[in-house]
């Protein structure tokens, strides 16, 4: 072993004695080798912003490049790194540069900003510190700037907007600062009348399902090893889609400070006694991370399987129990009062198969919950309708949950209750999750259940209503007194039945439910019309002397007025002919009961049951102006004559799927806008319509927390542009959306604006119909070419009259054809 041990120190020896001449010539030719120094740069030019430039006026949502208004020093960062050759080697340094500045964009103030791009690109903002100054006459300096330029001698740009940079990284752009553009928003402007953005202070937030589209952190899908596709960040604006959405919301929206939280389960029957209601998933095949899909004790192998059209999911999955959480969290971190609102979507697909309680040969295709009644359904031969059979199925639907089955945690939420998917475990889940989100404002614990809530069990008996109560009550051990709850009733159900069978029956059947005391406030989702408006100037409300089913003063005229207050239709043939038969009550001089838009009657007055057309002596248990009443849901679809039929929607899958009466399915932005304006405005406490109750401190209609359908958690304009992520983006183009189309101008607000600004605050702009996406005065014209060009376009002259100057619509004949109004 020594002798080995020395052989083997011999020849270690030998060896080194052999490479020591090599090894010394490496040191010192590595020692003489220059290090390597990247690219300096030593002045970078940028583009400043030109003596005397106009700076733009902008309406609505335009893109502008903008300039170069201010800019520091740009910050150099070396880096270093061995060039190899091992230690004491040469060295590689290579040089990085970012740079702070400052682009003016246009006369402010804005409200806001939304998508930036470089160099064409889109710039992903979340990634980098962008500051956004609205231009206010109060702007302060950015701090920034002011810690360069020193305290006092920064400007604050009042009256411009612009943006500051700190630190953009120039690399990606071959050191130099790309051509940039910008998506601006302008305010509220222009116009004598408050506008949409003005007035809206509650919305619904959508999908309602997505298994992640209320997530507030990006997650991801597997789709093979090494391969992600992202579920919930189609955008660069933010980390996930829902986050985008409602700091666009904030933006377009800036008085809205109540979000409605939509969250489907889905109804699998129109049977009340066989539906049932689960969460449901896209698909059983899908791994994600870091949150995998869950909800009330389900994955994917477990929960409802959505149903298909044309190969793809019929509407997206439940949105899982985790995101739920987390939307509510972030909602309120943003100062939003949130109300749940549970939903559900009928996944009935075509060839279901499924007994039709209203007879026919299956049930319809995606129906809505409306249709769940009693089978057969009232008024069908063989219906349990007033026995005691129908109370039996409602008590099916409903289900026996309670609150003592949920156990929440500060995070979740379990069950150990029965094993069933009724209304009731539906329901209470998510009164659980809301606790466990640390509560909410308000919980809505069913919504437009008309073919439910109208089936008897006697002639005067509504078990539906009587589990309602029940699960007003289940809800409230779960949600403590702080939390209002109700119910959100159709607009054509909150007021009472009159069964079309012949009796003369009227009957106030939801008021056992209104007057509980576990009820805090009637809840109503509101589509009542506000116009009964034709082609051509031939019919019944144009030849009364309405300008056009845009006229804010003939909207406003139906509120408490028109169709469902002062008169109604007998027939579909009496609404094509125009034949309208006064609403009265000559027995009694209630004709408020009949009404479906007296809010005012309905809420002041006693109510009291008609029984074989016999008004009963005593009052039901509702107590006049007790408890106000929110508008759940508002709205109307961005179609032609919207405002005649505006709970009407087009969603080809859904056999619930029309236009409005005698639309000619043309897109209407405006009508929507008009819509949701006159009815806010109308009921504006400051316009002495919106009475207060001496009863609890408050009006008769709770604005501040009634909401708009709908805002969108997925971001405009990539909803609904992504159509390979979204199917249901077409829809888009003619529904119930405000994303998108909040922010726009209306024409008449964009002249009157301009007029303004030339001294011309006489211009008569109240003929004057259209909406814009945007519009920018960019170089110096007088006001009137601007507004000239605006008439060249949208068919319009400005002409003296004996009142003033008027703009003066051009006639223009109508070829279009309106969608048959047969339902």
């Amino acid at each position: 072993m020594g002798r080995l041990a020395l052989a083997a120190g011999a020849s270690l020896a030998r060896t080194a004695a052999a490479l020591a001449p090599q090894f010394a010539r490496s040191v010192i030719s590595n020692a003489f080798q220059p290090d390597v120094y990247g690219p300096r740069l030593a002045e970078l030019a940028i583009q400043t912003s030109t003596e005397g430039a106009p700076v733009p006026i902008v309406f609505g949502r335009m893109r502008l490049a903008g300039q170069v208004i201010w800019a520091a020093r740009f910050t150099e960062t070396a880096q270093t790194r061995s060039a190899g050759g091992g230690k004491g080697g040469p060295k590689i340094t290579e040089y990085s540069y970012a740079l702070s500045f400052a682009v003016g964009l246009c006369e402010g103030p804005i409200a806001g900003v939304g998508r930036v791009w470089a160099n064409g690109e889109p710039l992903d903002t979340g990634a980098i510190t962008m500051r956004v100054h609205t231009g206010g006459e109060d702007q302060a300096p950015d701090p920034l700037i002011e810690a360069v330029e020193g305290a006092g001698s920064a400007p604050g740009y009042r009256g411009l907007a612009y943006v500051v940079f700190e630190d953009l990284p120039l690399d990606p752009y071959g050191q130099r600062i790309p051509n940039l553009s910008f998506e601006v928003f302008a305010a509220s402007s222009g116009g004598d009348q408050p506008r949409m953005e003005d007035l809206v202070e509650g919305v619904c937030l959508i999908p309602a399902s997505g298994e992640f589209a209320y997530a507030s952190e990006e997650v991801v899908r597997e789709i093979e090893p090494g391969f992600d596709r992202t579920e919930n960040r189609h955008t660069l604006r933010a980390p996930s889609d829902f986050e985008a959405a409602l700091d666009d919301l904030q933006a377009r929206l800036p008085h809205c400070r109540s979000v409605a939280l939509v969250t489907a389960w889905f109804g699998t029957d129109l049977r009340a006694g066989e539906c049932e209601i689960r969460p449901g998933v896209e698909t059983r095949d899908k791994e994600t991370r870091p949150l995998s899909w869950s909800a009330a004790g389900l994955d994917r192998s477990t929960a409802h399987l959505v149903s298909q059209v044309d190969g793809s999911p019929a509407y997206g999955g439940t949105p899982a129990d985790a995101t739920v959480i987390s939307a509510i969290r972030a909602l309120k971190a943003r100062g939003f009062a949130v109300t749940l609102y549970p939903f559900i979507l009928m996944d009935v697909p075509a060839g279901n198969g499924l007994p039709d309680p209203y007879g026919g040969a299956e049930q319809a295709v995606y129906p809505w919950r409306g249709r769940i009644t009693c089978h057969p359904a009232p008024g069908q031969a063989g219906s349990p309708d007033k026995t005691a059979a129908a109370a039996a199925q409602m008590a099916a639907f409903a289900g026996t949950v309670d609150a003592g089955d949920f156990q929440i945690g500060p995070d979740s939420v379990s069950y150990s209750g029965p094993n069933e998917w009724r209304l009731s475990r539906f329901i209470l889940h998510h009164c659980a999750l809301a606790a466990a989100a640390g509560g909410v404002e308000s919980v809505i614990i069913g919504s437009e259940m008309r073919g439910a809530s109208t089936v008897r069990d006697g002639a005067a008996s509504y078990p539906f209503v009587t589990e309602l109560k029940r699960l007003a009550g289940e809800a409230r051990a779960l949600l403590g007194p702080q939390t209002k709850i109700s119910y959100a009733a159709d607009w054509s159900e909150y007021s009472g039945h009159a069964p079309a069978d012949g009796s003369g029956d009227r009957i106030f059947h939801l008021d056992p439910f209104w007057s509980d005391p576990d009820v805090d406030f009637i809840g109503i989702d509101w589509y009542g019309p506000l116009a009964d408006w034709r082609e051509g100037g031939g019919h019944a409300d144009a030849l009364a002397g309405a300008r056009s089913i845009h006229d804010r003063a003939y909207l406003g005229g139906n509120v408490e007025g028109g169709e469902g207050y002062d008169w109604f239709y007998a027939s579909e043939a009496d609404r094509d002919a125009q034949v309208r038969t006064p609403i009265t009550d000559g027995a009694y001089g209630e004709p408020w009961i009949w009404r479906y838009k007296d809010l005012r009657a309905f809420w002041e007055s006693g109510h009291h049951d008609r029984i074989g057309g016999v008004r009963q002596p005593a009052p039901t248990a509702w107590t006049p102006r007790s408890k106000p009443v929110r508008l759940v849901e508002l709205g109307c679809p961005a179609i032609d004559k919207g405002a005649n039929q505006p709970n009407v929607f087009i969603d080809p899958k859904s056999s619930e799927s029309f236009a409005p009466y005698f639309s000619t399915g043309a897109r209407d932005d405006l009508i929507q806008r008009r819509y949701v304006e006159t009815l806010l405005d109308y009921w504006a406490p400051a316009n002495g319509r919106n009475p207060d109750s001496p009863a609890y401190a408050g009006p008769m209609l709770d604005l501040a927390h009634s909401h708009v359908w709908t805002w969108d958690a997925r971001p405009f304009p990539e909803f609904p542009a992504r159509e390979d992520v979204w199917t249901d983006g077409p829809n888009w183009r003619l529904g119930h959306w405000l994303t998108g189309r909040a922010g726009q101008s209306s024409l008449a607000d964009i002249v009157t604006g301009l007029a303004n600004r030339a001294g011309l605050d006489a211009l008569d702009t109240s003929g004057l119909d259209g909406v814009l996406a945007g519009y920018v005065v960019d170089r110096p014209m007088p006001a009137r070419a601007a507004i000239e060009q605006l008439g060249r376009v949208f068919g319009f002259d400005i002409a003296d009259r004996a009142s003033g100057p008027a703009c003066v619509p051009v006639p223009t004949a109508s070829a279009a054809t309106p969608i048959s109004a047969a339902r």
